[in-house]
């Protein structure tokens, strides 16, 4: 999921207190590392990258797509991100030619994000319906969905969240508890939002 590092429409926090040009710097740089990333284990057949992006139309998506050497984009359209996932779930599972595989959602607000967490979120996904990654906000920097949990009408996670708020972790567990389901989680990150994020690292 990632938005396009336009400037004075992305990172709005951080540039009240670095500045436009350098959130937008920012995030682009934030951006690449979590593509270059996942590229690396794409590269080992690991996986296939599927970018969601918002802040372009369709033609500046794909030009974008191009320069980031990604073959697969969608538009994340209208909507809060729950039915911004949802959405990509539901075009995922219609376009695909065979039977839906696991299906991991990234955040690309992470300069801490490794290789090690995909590894990690492909090995807890054999023993698990769901992954999640708990960020230092309240949410999340990663949700991960199992073949098996893809295979039924998904909504649970995504219904009665108030997203951006500091309980939407918290709100998704609870989801999940009224169904019977295995989830569990991957180390606590810091999403950089704001120039306090970026205090935390150091």
């Amino acid at each position: 999921m990632a938005k396009w590092h336009a400037y004075g429409r992305c990172k709005n926090r951080l540039s009240k207190d670095i500045g436009k040009i350098s959130s937008a710097k920012v995030q682009k740089k934030m951006t690449g590392h979590t593509i270059s990333v996942a590229k690396f284990l794409e590269n080992k057949g690991l996986i296939d990258i599927s970018l969601a992006i918002s802040g372009l139309g369709l033609k500046n998506s794909k030009r974008w797509s191009n320069e980031l050497g990604i073959k697969n984009f969608k538009l994340q359209g209208r909507g809060c991100l729950g039915e911004k996932m949802r959405r990509q779930i539901l075009i995922e599972k219609k376009n695909s030619l065979k039977k839906t595989r696991s299906i991991i959602f990234i955040g690309t607000d992470l300069p801490d994000f490794c290789h090690m967490d995909l590894l990690n979120t492909l090995s807890k996904l054999k023993k698990n319906d769901l992954i999640l990654g708990p960020s230092n906000d309240g949410g999340y920097w990663l949700i991960a969905f199992s073949e098996r949990l893809l295979s039924a009408d998904l909504y649970l996670p995504f219904i009665n969240i108030k997203w951006g708020r500091e309980d939407v972790l918290e709100q998704t567990i609870k989801n999940l508890s009224t169904i019977n389901l295995d989830y569990d989680f991957l180390h606590r990150k810091i999403d950089i939002d704001t120039i306090i994020d970026i205090e935390k690292r150091e």
